[in-house]
């Protein structure tokens, strides 16, 4: 019998290397697709390599030159990354600097694209609780309205074999994903989160912070600190 075949959108982050490796334990044959869109470091690219030759998956990287996403703090290096206390992060209504216009939209096609070429029963993203309020394209509206258009706008959907859009973490809380990553024994160690360069997360960026809080209410270290301690020799 023929496995199910599967097509994850890939950052080499916590949530998208939980949902690759959930995608993993369901059955699929998963392909991953990373995305280099400007962003003001490649230390996320690099995590999603380490990764995917660790599970043994491949991995298509895909170059994306849009000028506009300049708009967004992720991609210039000219704006300051925004620094605010954990109570204001990803309240409804307030879209953060962070927000890549489009970003989401553009890589689900990508990923429905693959997978209708590849013949792929799913596309797999990790999009979850913490990001939909803050971030339009994260809601679960937004995927299911996706979802229907992928299946008027593919080959396989003409067909009649509708490609699944998956979201497995999109109820889930950041120690939620903490706790499934570390039950299915994903790599935490390799991801990486945070919104700047460098040998170590910053600390203090939205994104480290959210990571941090996910660890701490999980109740263990995050593996990828460690990692990077042990590294260093500390």
């Amino acid at each position: 019998m023929k496995r199910k075949k599967a097509v994850v959108l890939f950052s080499g982050g916590l949530d998208s290397t939980t949902a690759l490796c959930w995608a993993l334990a369901e059955g699929y044959d998963c392909l991953a697709v990373s995305f280099d869109y400007g962003q003001r470091h490649s230390r996320e690219n690099a995590s999603a390599r380490a990764i995917a030759r660790r599970l043994g998956v491949k991995l298509y990287e895909i170059k994306l030159d849009f000028p506009w996403f300049r708009t967004s703090s992720l991609v210039n290096a000219g704006m300051k990354l925004p620094q605010v206390s954990l109570s204001k992060i990803g309240r409804p209504g307030n879209i953060p600097s962070t927000y890549v216009p489009g970003r989401n939209l553009v890589f689900a096609a990508a990923g429905f694209s693959l997978a209708d070429s590849a013949g792929a029963q799913a596309v797999v993203l990790g999009p979850n609780v913490v990001d939909y309020s803050g971030y339009p394209d994260c809601r679960p509206e937004f995927y299911r309205a996706l979802a229907k258009a992928a299946a008027y706008g593919t080959r396989s959907g003409a067909d009649g074999k509708k490609i699944k859009l998956l979201t497995p973490l999109i109820k889930l809380s950041k120690a939620e994903i903490a706790r499934l990553g570390v039950k299915l024994k994903a790599p935490l160690e390799l991801t990486w989160s945070c919104y700047g360069g460098g040998k170590k997360p910053c600390g203090r960026c939205d994104s480290c912070k959210l990571r941090a809080k996910g660890f701490s209410d999980a109740g263990f270290a995050d593996p990828a600190l460690a990692g990077l301690e042990k590294r260093a020799g500390l």
